[in-house]
């Protein structure tokens, strides 16, 4: 039960987070800068704006493609070692998925325009990065035990 409270409260959080800074920028907030501007782009596709042309198709692909994770989580019952990493991933990914329905598009505002023009990302974006390079090093640095005897 402790695993399920950290993992809610860590989807939950990351979602709220996302969503209050993305309402920022879709108010208007602008601020342009030497490497980053803090601008609104809507992005129709996934990563660099891959699979645009799916269209409304995409949203709920996406949005059952989270289902799918969820399920794989509580089935195989990863919550007890990767409560946190599983909250980023789903928050972020609920995030995305929401503007998708609300906006037609995922809401990015940071455009790292340093050598190149084309990554833009948002909060959502480095909270699913975040688990995923924790995951990498616990299953790397701190493996779980074998039960082979």
């Amino acid at each position: 039960m402790r695993n399920f409270a950290i993992f809610f409260l860590i989807l939950l959080g990351v979602f709220i987070i996302d969503q209050n800074i993305k309402t920022i920028f879709v108010e208007g907030y602008y601020r342009a800068g030497d490497c980053i501007n803090l601008e609104l782009h809507y992005n129709k596709g996934v990563a660099f704006s891959m699979f645009a042309s799916l269209g409304e198709y995409l949203k709920f692909i996406q949005g059952g493609l989270v289902l799918v994770i969820l399920f794989i989580i509580f089935k195989e019952g990863y919550l007890h070692r990767y409560a946190i990493p599983a909250g980023l991933v789903i928050g972020g990914a609920l995030g995305n998925v929401y503007d998708r329905f609300i906006y037609e598009g995922v809401v990015d505002y940071v455009a790292w325009h340093c050598g190149f023009n084309y990554a833009v990302f948002n909060f959502a974006d480095v909270a699913i990065d975040i688990a995923f390079v924790i995951i990498v090093i616990m299953i790397y640095f701190f493996p779980e035990p074998s039960e082979e005897k």
